[in-house]
């Protein structure tokens, strides 16, 4: 049973000293009024009780916010007079997940290298899935199994991963080897991607269109408030051959601010906005699309970022059909990022999957310094793409390795020959990502987690005779403006099984997180690692965003004690 979270609620006391009756309450009924209540008009009955008098005005100077009654004053600062009421400040009350929607998969199986040494995925370079767990354990809640995405949990730490010389790679390769720190018979095998940095006077021009959600269901200060602030401070990162546009929708769509580079009045427009209606997501996209193609800016980033809580319900909302739209218009050149907000009603499922058919990222904000760090610190990455249809594929050595299962990265699995394949699409990479991967393997003549078949073959002679080599590593990705695939090629070599160690430094860190992620999932290969033994493999962090993670490992390891105890 998952635990339901700690539930406090929102307490407020009104005193109130009593109601005077209206004047002319107590007169007798009119003829009209006798006749709606079939009385006559001689007074032959007993006359009618008097209506109940009306409740009274709020006082002025009172400012009733929404979901408080005029009955629950808001009193606030030193020496105000309580006389109309007692202001108890509100604590959060956390919401049931039920209503929200999430595409979950099985985690990874495992694989036998000598019939299956090939694995081919796309990268992840988003990061949701690490806030919105963030939110749930906030709330004291374990986030559900199904939002849980481990390669989003790694990838949203950065790791000393070196620098690209040329922009002639637009990313570097690093593989590396340790010892698995829950299973002490088996490796991990490390391959990280780094894209180069982009130079603020070198980022080409921004078409942006803002296209936000204003319908009833973002009217929560988790929500349309603070999709303001996050926006805000992007407006405040570009330049003046950047361009803004901005697109609302509730119960229909419209153009509320014409291609700008003003900061003001972006932020001006932003400020004016307000949630009503319902939810018609897809007419919204729409002219989205529509205002981008108008003001495309050639050899530029042309990309819509969109901003909502997901919970489409007028017109397309399907999410089949969305991914339809937005794969027809990104091969126009027009990219999709989403950023999702809020709770209780939120459509991860829906906003993950289009921001990865879009060709663009998906990022949970669950508070003001997340939309720092996302469309602040990390703009470049969020907006320049660098290399696109980025594809991984490796293939093990059966002489050095007998089975492997890649960790996180369920819903980006390609089929071998989609890697040549470049019509097939896969994850982008932008200015300064980072990519990580993480294989967990067993060492040849190892004890695995399959057994032994009765008819295994031997490693064939080809295998043998490249006993030097673990495995071996292709990536492929298009530059930006180019339709034809470029290859990276890279052996890893044998001898990192020989000298593999315990994992230290970063690599101890990005081991720690997909453990944590793994345990989330409900993971049964993991051992019985525990909460603590995570934190000691992460070790001492300075980085700020480093320590909340080890924060959030010691909570959840709460709350899974006492759902264990509550079974």
């Amino acid at each position: 049973m998952r635990l339901a979270g700690i539930v406090t609620a929102t307490c407020m006391i009104a005193l109130v000293a009593g109601c005077a009756s209206t004047p002319g309450s107590d007169r007798t009924a009119s003829a009209g009024e006798q006749a709606a209540t079939g009385q006559s008009a001689d007074n032959s009955g007993p006359p009618p009780p008097p209506p109940p008098p009306p409740p009274p005005p709020p006082p002025p100077h009172v400012s009733i916010m929404p979901g408080l009654s005029a009955a629950a004053p808001i009193m606030s600062g030193p020496g105000t007079k309580r006389s109309a009421g007692v202001y108890v400040p509100p604590v959060i009350v956390p919401t049931d997940p039920g209503r929200e929607r999430y595409d979950g998969k099985e985690i990874s199986p495992v694989h036998i290298a000598r019939s299956e040494p090939v694995s081919t995925f796309s990268v992840d370079v988003d990061t949701g899935a690490y806030a919105n767990a963030r939110r749930f354990l906030g709330l004291g809640q374990l986030p559900p199994r199904d939002a849980v995405r481990s390669e989003e949990l790694i990838n949203y730490f950065r790791y000393d991963y070196p620098v690209p010389r040329s922009r002639d790679v637009p990313f570097t390769v690093t593989t590396d080897v340790a010892v698995t720190p829950w299973n002490p018979a088996t490796r991990l095998m490390r391959i990280g991607l780094r894209g180069y940095d982009l130079p603020r006077a070198a980022r080409p021009p921004a078409n942006l269109v803002f296209l936000v959600d204003v319908s009833g269901s973002m009217s929560s200060e988790d929500k349309l408030p603070l999709v303001k602030s996050a926006l805000s401070q992007l407006a405040g990162e570009l330049g003046a051959r950047d361009r803004v546009s901005i697109v609302v929708y509730a119960g229909a769509s419209g153009l509320v601010l014409e291609p700008t580079s003003d900061p003001a009045k972006i932020r001006a427009a932003l400020d004016r906005l307000s949630a009503g209606g319902s939810t018609a997501g897809a007419a919204g996209l729409e002219l989205a699309y529509r205002v981008a193609r108008d003001n495309f800016i050639e050899g530029g980033v042309n990309r819509i970022l969109l901003a909502t809580d997901g919970d489409f319900n007028v017109g397309v909302s399907d999410t089949r059909a969305l991914i339809r739209m937005v794969e027809r218009e990104r091969d126009s050149g027009i990219t999709l990022t989403t950023l999702g907000f809020g709770q209780g009603n939120y459509n991860e499922a829906m906003m993950e999957q289009i921001a990865d058919h879009g060709n663009g990222n998906y990022a949970y904000i669950d508070s003001a310094l997340e939309a720092r760090k996302v469309l602040g610190e990390q703009m470049s990455s969020t907006l320049f793409t660098i290399a696109r249809d980025v594809k991984i594929q490796v293939e093990f050595n059966p002489a050095q390795v007998s089975q492997y299962r890649l960790i996180g990265y369920e819903n980006r699995l390609l089929r071998e020959e989609d890697f040549d394949n470049d019509r097939v699409d896969a994850g982008d990479i932008g200015a300064g990502h980072q990519v990580t991967a993480l294989y967990e393997i067993v060492p040849a003549g190892g004890k695995g987690w399959i057994a032994p078949r009765r008819y295994d073959e031997t490693p064939p002679d080809s295998a043998a005779g490249r006993a030097g080599e673990l495995a071996f590593i292709k990536l492929r990705y298009k530059l930006p403006d180019g339709q034809t695939s470029r290859l990276i090629e890279r052996p890893v070599p044998g001898a990192l099984l020989k000298t593999s160690a315990p994992p230290a430094g970063d690599f101890a860190f990005a081991a720690a997180v997909a453990a944590f992620g793994q345990t989330l999932r409900g993971d049964p290969m993991m051992n019985g690692f525990t909460g603590a033994r995570i934190v000691a493999l992460a070790g001492r962090q300075q980085d700020f965003w480093r320590q909340e993670f080890i924060r959030l490992v010691g909570v959840a390891g709460g709350l899974m004690r006492m759902e264990t105890a509550a079974e």
